[in-house]
């Protein structure tokens, strides 16, 4: 498709309608790369990418990052607003937002975001708004921290449970067998899940995306299947250790997600992309840890189940895991992208590869693996703490002529006619 502009000045930018206050409408989502230049010679990391229903404009993402900032009702405050909107308004594909539980025993931490309630379902959606108008994408991770529930945030200790006294319910965390994650310290043994508790949190994660997708207005659900949370604990032998029908067998192991996806799939949209995010490896010798070829199986099963797009991660399960840097020792390559290489060479192009971790200090070597077909999109967190226009130094290290919001962008311009120009350039009109 031509993308071609309306140049009819304007003495006023449009207002976009996404938001009830003034903001001008950004028709051209900023870290989009200009129209007049070629497409084949823009590094693929700035090439749009289809994802289920959705078009991202680049191929760079914002990883959930848990802020532990929500208030005493698990809700989101302005923190998160501003948090949130000074980076996607500066250009990223997509931003998900952080781990939000389904259900009341599955927080990480005591302020951690819930999405159990409409209220807190309610609480965001003024960052969803703030993104449309924006004309970002932007999704949300939903997560039941299994046996690393009402935990502490992490600014405040690596590993250790939150008791009552600071808002925890160490005595009500749930896992699939009871085991804890660490033998020793203050982390209490969970309680085995019963069939019924099961099917109250399979049945939580659809209201969940329900309410995200229905109240919030979210463009895409991820599900978090990683680091050791419930998901993650019920498909490891490390952590499931039941004999009924979620225990046991690869099948049985991985049950408790098919249920879930199942559930989400029953109560959202077709047209909403469902991701996943899993831990591809455990990073442990540990005999019954998750293997890359478990990894492999898992990927085909989701693909069958319709997932949109596979988050690769690792570890997370096994408090005796081997330490986890930002680059392997051998070659530099950022930590999971030979995880996501081999995932990636066993689905092809069946499913959208994603990564993380490692991604955010060169640019160049990110398109390197992207155009060498390791994976299909690049998930930025810490990066973007740091530097929130990320997005804009990427495309300037590659090159790239990219566009930046209206508020933005104008300030680098050197007279009123570039100005004039640049409004009238994102004046789209689709031909």
């Amino acid at each position: 498709m031509t993308i071609k502009y309306d140049i009819t000045p304007s003495d006023e930018a449009e207002r976009s309608d996404a938001v009830p206050y003034y903001t001008p409408k950004q028709p051209v989502p900023a870290g989009t790369f200009y129209e007049e230049d070629d497409s084949k010679s823009v590094p693929k990391l700035f090439q749009p990418i289809q994802v289920g229903n959705l078009r991202l404009h680049n191929r760079i993402g914002v990883s959930p990052m848990c802020m532990y900032s929500a208030d005493d009702k698990l809700e989101a405050t302005p923190f998160h607003l501003i948090h949130y909107g000074a980076i996607l308004s500066r250009g990223p594909g997509i931003t998900i937002v952080e781990s939000a539980s389904v259900s009341h025993d599955g927080g990480l931490s005591p302020h951690d975001l819930g999405i159990w309630t409409d209220e807190q379902a309610k609480k965001l959606k003024p960052i969803v708004e703030f993104a449309h108008s924006q004309s970002q994408l932007i999704a949300i991770q939903i997560n039941h921290g299994g046996r690393k529930a009402s935990g502490q945030p992490l600014f405040v200790h690596l590993e250790q449970s939150a008791d009552k006294s600071v808002g925890g319910w160490p005595d009500d965390v749930v896992a699939p067998s009871a085991i804890p994650f660490r033998p020793h310290g203050n982390y209490k043994t969970p309680h085995e899940l019963t069939k019924k508790d099961i099917d109250r949190i399979v049945n939580d994660f659809g209201d969940a995306a329900k309410r995200a997708v229905e109240i919030s207005g979210f463009d895409a659900i991820e599900i978090h299947g990683a680091h050791g949370y419930l998901i993650n604990e019920f498909y490891s032998k490390i952590s499931n250790k039941r004999t009924d029908e979620y225990g046991g067998s690869f099948e049985n192991r991985t049950r408790f997600l098919n249920e879930v996806i199942d559930n989400i799939k029953s109560k959202i949209p077709k047209s909403v992309p469902i991701f996943l995010r899993i831990s591809a490896v455990e990073n442990t010798p540990n005999p019954d840890a998750w293997t890359i070829e478990d990894s492999k199986k898992l990927a085909d099963l989701v693909i069958e189940k319709g997932i949109s797009l596979l988050d690769i991660s690792s570890g997370g399960n096994d408090y005796q895991q081997a330490p986890r840097s930002g680059v392997t020792k051998s070659d530099r390559e950022p930590i999971h992208v030979p995880l996501a290489r081999a995932i990636k060479q066993h689905v092809g192009d069946k499913i959208v590869v994603a990564t993380v971790g490692g991604l955010h200090d060169d640019p160049v070597l990110v398109n390197k693996l992207i155009e060498q077909g390791d994976f299909d999109l690049a998930l930025i967190g810490r990066g973007f703490l740091r530097n929130p226009g990320l997005v804009w130094e990427f495309a300037d290290k590659l090159g790239v002529r990219a566009h930046q919001s209206l508020q933005y962008g104008w300030g680098w311009w050197p007279n009123k006619q570039q100005v004039i120009d640049l409004i009238e350039r994102t004046r789209k009109l689709q031909v």
